[in-house]
C-alpha cells in the first residue's frame, strides 16, 4: 500500500467499523467522563488476552475498585480472583497494585499524561502508554498491538520485524491526523478480517489496496 492510498483505506476502515463489535477499551475510553486510569487498567488485563475476556474481567475489577486509591487498598489475592481467567493474571494483578500505588504515591492519583511519565511506571510499555496517551488523553500517539503490527506489514506500508519497530516507522510515514484513530480501526479490522491466520481477503474491501505480504493462505 502507497502512502497515497492510506486516505482512502481509512474512508474504508471507518465505514467498515460499524459492523463490528467495538474493542473493549474503546468502550472504557468512550464512557462518560473520560479516565485515564481505567484505560491503562483495562489495557494491562487486555495484553495477551481476548476481548470478551478483558471485558468481563476488568468488569469484575471495577466493581470493587475503579480508582488509584480504591485499587491500591486491594489485596493481589482479590485482584487475580477478579481478573480471572485473563492471560497472566497473576503476574498482571500485582502490577496493577504496584501501578496504583505509585500513582496514588508519586503523582497525587494522577495518570501520567505524557509517554515519558507512563514508561516510568513500572509494567507499563510503548504500546499501554500510547493508548493511555490517545485514548485517556486525546493526545497524538500511536498505539501498536498485534494487530497494527501485523495489518501494516501486510499492506506493505512497512517493512518491520517488531510492535516498536512499526510504531517509529508509522510515525515518520503516517500523517498525523490518522495516528489516534489508527489502533481503534485496526483492532476491529484485525479481529473480523484480518486474522492472524487466514484472513477473510475474498471479502475484504481493502483488496485492491493491500500488497498481502507475508500471506500464504486466506479465504
Amino acid at each position: 500500500m502507497r502512502t497515497s492510498d492510506i486516505p482512502k483505506a481509512i474512508r474504508i476502515l471507518k465505514q467498515e467499523y460499524g459492523r463490528f463489535k467495538t474493542p473493549y477499551v474503546t468502550e472504557v475510553a468512550a464512557g462518560q467522563g473520560k479516565d485515564p486510569f481505567k484505560v491503562l487498567v483495562s489495557c494491562i488485563v487486555s495484553l495477551r488476552t481476548k476481548d470478551d475476556v478483558t471485558r468481563e474481567a476488568s468488569t469484575r475489577l471495577f466493581r470493587l475498585a475503579d480508582t488509584p486509591a480504591g485499587i491500591s487498598g486491594l489485596d493481589a489475592k482479590e485482584i487475580e480472583r477478579a481478573i480471572y481467567p485473563a492471560g497472566f493474571y497473576r503476574v498482571k494483578s500485582r502490577v496493577i497494585l504496584d501501578i496504583s500505588r505509585e500513582i496514588e504515591r508519586d503523582h497525587g492519583g494522577h495518570v501520567p499524561d505524557t509517554m515519558e511519565g507512563l514508561l516510568r511506571l513500572k509494567g507499563v510499555g510503548r504500546k499501554t502508554a500510547n493508548l493511555v496517551v490517545t485514548m485517556g488523553y486525546g493526545k497524538p500517539g500511536i498505539c501498536v498491538d498485534t494487530h497494527v503490527h501485523r495489518i501494516v506489514n501486510r499492506w506493505g506500508f512497512v517493512d518491520t520485524k517488531t510492535p516498536d519497530e512499526t510504531e517509529f516507522a508509522l510515525r515518520k510515514k503516517l500523517r498525523k491526523r490518522y495516528w489516534i484513530i489508527l489502533n481503534d480501526l485496526l483492532v476491529a479490522f484485525g479481529q473480523n478480517v484480518c486474522r492472524p491466520v487466514s484472513p477473510l481477503c475474498s471479502g475484504c474491501r481493502l483488496n485492491g489496496l493491500c500488497r498481502r505480504c507475508g500471506v500464504l493462505r486466506s479465504r
